[in-house]
């Protein structure tokens, strides 16, 4: 069975930044085009990446607290968080290589 990227919420959000593996969040919405095109590359890491980093979801219609923390205004919007702290963002639906190259730079 294919790994699944996790549910994030704002309930569950903290906890889970504070990983002592590298998270990847992906704030996307179901109306969302480009985050339609994104989700399933990020599915696909959550796969690759098992064992090595977090790879989570937050539908931004359901949970408004954490994307209003972080000032997102346009999504995709995937952050890389690293010790519970933001590292790096990446806005707009990227290919897969970006993606995958923005998180290995925190794998290490």
């Amino acid at each position: 069975m294919a790994h699944k990227a996790i549910e994030v919420t704002d309930a569950n959000f903290a906890e889970l930044i504070n990983s002592d593996k590298p998270v990847l969040v992906d704030f996307w919405a179901e109306w969302c085009g480009p985050c339609k095109m994104i989700g399933p590359v990020v599915e696909e890491m959550a796969g690759d990446y098992e064992g090595k980093a977090i790879i989570g979801k937050m539908d931004v219609d359901a949970n408004s607290n954490v994307p209003m923390n972080f000032g997102i205004r346009s999504i995709p919007t995937l952050m890389i968080f690293k010790n519970g702290q933001l590292v790096d963002k990446i806005v707009g639906a990227v290919p897969k290589h970006i993606l995958t190259s923005k998180l290995e730079a925190q794998l290490n």
